[in-house]
């Protein structure tokens, strides 16, 4: 069973069943499209019903996707049903909690650190203390985060803080003898209806809590609509009475610029972030879970986007105005709607089976390149070898060929091709430059190929934040 062998939320038997006009959607759409966004998913859910679904290929509604920090806001829920079964409260300390990781000299500012203060990111560090956490107990994360005394009195401030969240997931998994998948799937995931999904986990075989969680966009929607019901699911309260009012409310202010970053100068709730309309889970390059409880609205993203706030402010622009206002072009906007979400793809690379000059020079041989430029922040090391041989029919085999190591991919030219978790499409786009997109399927990266008269470059649409080279997402 994959996340979306079984429909998680009921579709809507027209966009006018539940007032959002089809033209408010496509004007979205075009907003992505006029930004110059990278969109992966989009998923709106209206009165508990889906309106617009739509992935652009090769993302599929089959697939999981990395949701960085969106990941945070499903910590934060294993940590309601924590505090719901009595393990801790949110007064409790850490260092009470979790002694076999306190340092001996542990300081008294650090002593006072409570289940709240994670949750709301209100430690008093000035800046996020993961690297540094890591640097000083490279065997134990959480002892290092205790070695580090905050700058500023506990609760005054607030700073994006993956180390709280880190702390937060190896408390439950500590405390419950779980890994913090297993511990969510019978209270949450099961009952909701979602299939496989995947944590990436530390040093330690635990979840990372603060990133790594990969679910479809469905079933991050029914998540979303499961915050908007205050955890009622079917008639059954599925989340601990009274946690999400609790979890989605502003605990602390944000230091952040509101000309620059409007929505992320809304406030912090325990995991979760205010908005100028309701609340969300976020993650980095545009993984959102909007949940706006005054329009009963749930709008979800997978993405690759540099400017996260230009997908909100197309949703509160384009959006949330039209809602529940007439179309008089109903019909045929909702015609348009149908087919342009049918037809969603990332652009391709427009290129030619083969190279007319190599043709002409005789019969196709295979082409070996080799890349130039391999910094730290590059997807392949300088010296890696890049082998292109024709694989019959619609296609190439590609190797990646760095000392030891020989990585080989399928490389389609009409369609993508799956070597998994690797997809890739490409094309001769001058008689001696060959180009690819090696697109890593459960995560928002792709890896752009250039190939010419014998050198190679290999670059990221962005590049990702557990590590540039190709061999660390591969495992």
């Amino acid at each position: 069973m994959t996340t979306t062998d079984l429909k998680l939320l009921p579709r809507a038997a027209s966009t006018d069943a539940v007032g959002i006009p089809a033209a408010s959607v496509l004007a979205l759409l075009d907003a992505f499209a006029g930004d110059g966004l990278e969109l992966h998913s989009l998923m709106i859910v209206r009165h508990g019903q889906v309106v617009a679904e739509g992935w652009w290929a090769p993302y599929s509604a089959q697939r999981p996707h990395l949701l960085y920090s969106l990941s945070k806001s499903f910590t934060s829920t294993a940590v309601g049903f924590a505090l719901a079964e009595g393990r801790f409260t949110l007064d409790d300390t850490i260092v009470s909690l979790l002694p076999g990781h306190v340092p001996d000299d542990v300081d008294p500012a650090v002593a006072t650190l409570t289940v709240h203060h994670l949750l709301s990111m209100s430690t008093g560090h000035r800046e996020d203390t993961l690297e540094q956490a890591r640097g000083l107990e490279p065997d134990d994360f959480v002892r290092g985060f205790l070695r580090m005394p905050p700058q500023e009195a506990v609760g005054s401030r607030h700073v994006y803080h993956n180390s709280c969240t880190y702390v937060l997931a190896a408390l439950v998994q500590e405390l419950t003898g779980e890994h913090l998948l297993d511990y969510l799937r019978p209270r949450l995931l099961d009952p909701l209806g979602v299939g496989p999904a995947h944590w990436d986990n530390d040093i330690h075989g635990n979840a990372l809590g603060f990133t790594g969680l990969h679910l479809g966009t469905e079933a991050i929607a029914a998540f979303g609509q499961l915050l908007l019901q205050r955890g009622e699911w079917h008639g059954e309260q599925l989340l601990p009475a009274g946690w999400v009012e609790l979890a989605t409310r502003k605990h602390i202010d944000t230091d952040l610029d509101p000309a620059t970053n409007v929505d992320w100068a809304q406030g912090y709730g325990y995991q979760y972030w205010m908005s100028r309309h309701g609340f969300r889970g976020d993650g980095a390059y545009g993984q959102f879970c909007l949940v706006v409880p005054e329009q009963d609205l749930v709008v979800v993203t997978t993405a690759c986007v540099e400017d996260m706030q230009a997908i909100l402010t197309a949703v509160w622009t384009h959006l949330l105005p039209a809602l529940d206002t007439a179309d008089p072009d109903r019909t045929s906007s909702d015609g348009e709607l149908a087919r342009r979400l049918a037809g969603l793809a990332l652009p391709v690379i427009n290129g030619a089976p083969d190279g007319a000059l190599r043709r002409a020079r005789g019969p196709v041989n295979d082409q070996s390149f080799i890349v130039q430029e391999g910094g730290e922040l590059a997807p392949l090391a300088a010296g890696t070898r890049i082998e292109i041989r024709p694989a019959g029919g619609d296609g190439w085999t590609i190797t990646l060929v760095s000392g030891e190591s020989r990585l080989v991919f399928g490389c389609g030219h009409h369609s993508w091709v799956e070597s998994a978790p690797v997809v890739a499409r490409g094309g001769w786009t001058a008689p001696d430059t060959f180009e690819a997109d090696l697109v890593l399927i459960e995560l928002p990266h792709r890896i752009r190929l250039r190939c010419t008269d014998g050198h190679a470059q290999a670059s990221w649409n962005a590049q990702p934040l557990a590590g540039a080279r190709l061999e660390a997402h591969l495992l």
